[in-house]
């Protein structure tokens, strides 16, 4: 009784919607029979303890779970297995769109003329007509929402001049990011030959758009909305944006030869996590997956920060001054749920420093044990550069000595 009544729901909610209000979503979620709401409970088996390594039942064909701010990798499976990705290929587009606003190369509030060819993209689309004009920012939300291939091309060829073009920008900044398993034909992810990508590459890409650009949230998060002035619905591909507590976006993919892919992200409490899962047979098992292992991941790991640490003075001898000011590195870790309030510092700094010091010298280190295990090593700098005295500074001092003159 209560999934037919969800049924009617959706039923109701979508025939209420404007022309194209589930434009992107119905190759890749109405399709699906199944509408689950995804549990917060985390299951018994994947508490891990000594007992219990960290291994999980994934019904993708390759996925990895990855903690974004220290690049952690708790997870993974297949994880470098070139694959076909879909519409996940957009976060790589999203991002050099995000970067480009940085930049100031483009604004959110350009108004970008559609060409023919973007308007001819097929699959997932807001159906663009050549001629039609629209603003980036209306462009890159139906991106990151419906997974529009129209939107995404129009932009591409408005930052790069063609399609082509931008995908040479994509594969280069995928090599920037280590992202070697990875190549790029087009901008949408349509199945192309040699189009291909990696689990643990869409990781890397992922974390640079979130962590780089954390407004991409603003469109990635968004479940339902319009463009055209009201008149063109939008619905979001990726059904955890509403069904997981959390969630951040981040982007879906679904084509014959890709089957059903998802790169999910969500943020509890500070800390992050970036699931996953590529080549599920169904939508249904994309997002269980990718839930599943967001819940591994927030049910037993938390992160340990050790920033903000007032500077610190070090003895400089032979210098224009007495003492340098110096700095700590911040460190963040991630380690088992429950341990962060065990780990142990420790602060060695040099006794003095033989003049010049130079700006970031390393003047001491700091050491993070757990269980008399060293965690990580960090660094402790010099703020500013120390010269060394000359021949009238030593000659000031020694006359400041003599007549006992402080200053």
């Amino acid at each position: 009784m209560k999934k037919k009544l969800g049924h009617a729901l959706v039923f109701l909610v979508v025939a209420t919607l404007p022309l194209g209000a589930y434009a992107g979503v119905y190759d890749e979620w109405l399709v699906q029979d199944d509408y689950a709401v995804f549990s917060e409970e985390i299951p018994q088996e994947l508490v891990v303890t000594a007992d219990n390594p960290v291994v999980l039942d994934c019904a993708a064909e390759a996925a990895l779970l990855m903690e974004p701010k220290t690049g952690t990798v708790i997870y993974e499976k297949n994880a470098d297995e070139p694959r076909p990705p879909a519409s996940v290929t957009k976060i790589m587009s999203m991002l050099l769109v995000m970067e480009a606003l940085d930049a100031g190369r483009i604004s959110l509030t350009d108004r970008v003329c559609v060409s023919e060819t973007a308007a001819g993209k097929g699959g997932s689309q807001i159906y663009l007509a050549a001629g039609e004009e629209m603003e980036v920012e209306e462009l890159l939300k139906s991106v990151a929402v419906a997974s529009a291939n129209d939107a995404c091309c129009a932009l591409a060829e408005h930052i790069a001049g063609s399609e082509e073009a931008f995908v040479q920008l994509m594969n280069r900044r995928a090599a920037e990011l280590g992202m070697v398993n990875t190549h790029f034909i087009n901008c949408t992810g349509l199945d192309a030959e040699g189009h291909v990508t990696t689990a643990r590459d869409i990781s890397l890409m992922a974390a640079q758009l979130l962590t780089a650009h954390p407004q991409i949230s603003e469109y990635s998060t968004i479940w339902m909305d319009t463009v055209r002035n009201g008149a063109f619905g939008l619905t979001n591909t990726n059904r955890l944006v509403r069904f997981y507590k959390g969630c951040t976006g981040l982007k879906t993919g679904s084509t014959s030869q890709a089957k059903f892919c998802l790169a999910a992200s969500a943020e509890r409490d500070g800390v992050s996590f970036i699931a996953v899962v590529m080549g599920c047979e169904t939508s249904e098992l994309r997002f269980s997956s990718a839930a599943r292992l967001l819940d591994f991941g927030f049910g037993n790991f938390a992160l340990f920060g050790d920033g903000g640490r007032q500077p610190v003075s070090v003895p400089v001898v032979m210098g224009r001054q007495e003492q340098v000011s110096a700095v700590f590195e911040d460190v963040t870790l991630l380690l088992p749920k429950g341990k962060e309030n065990a780990v142990e510092v420790s602060v060695e700094l040099e006794r003095e420093l033989i003049a010049p010091v130079e700006r970031g010298q390393t003047v001491g280190t700091v050491t993070y044990t757990l269980e008399g295990q060293v965690l990580e090593t960090a660094r402790i700098k010099a703020f500013d550069g120390v010269p060394r005295m000359g021949v009238m500074d030593v000659a000031r001092k020694i006359f400041r000595c003599f007549f006992g003159v402080k200053n």
